[in-house]
């Protein structure tokens, strides 16, 4: 008898949950965790409900919608990549050749 094999068709494809991609999963749960802290401890502070509730509300909502509009326009890799091109410098000044005559031969120095 032959043998049936499973083939693993999405082996290096990234993880998909309703729309978000990769990363962003993890940034929406984190920032839900830290609005549950939050909500905890403004109750536990003793300020009334009407307030921490809509304020909670409002921040869930920004979380959501900053989430997805992420993860739609920057994809997996994206925001990482725009993040480190914002790093770079415009220009690198030097006043001396001295930089680039040393690397041609480092043993000499």
């Amino acid at each position: 008898m032959a043998t049936i094999y499973q083939i693993n068709k999405g082996v290096s494809k990234p993880i998909v949950f309703k729309g978000l991609k990769a990363q962003y999963i993890a940034y929406l749960a984190i920032g839900l965790v830290l609005l549950l802290l939050s909500f905890a401890i403004l109750y536990i502070s003793g300020l009334s409900l009407l307030i921490v509730l809509p304020l909670i509300g409002l921040l869930g909502s920004a979380l959501f919608i900053t989430t997805f509009r992420l993860s739609h326009r920057f994809g997996e890799h994206g925001l990482m990549k725009y993040i480190a091109k914002k790093g770079l410098p415009d220009y690198i000044r030097f006043s001396s050749r001295r930089i680039f005559t040393r690397l041609k031969y480092p043993s000499y120095q």
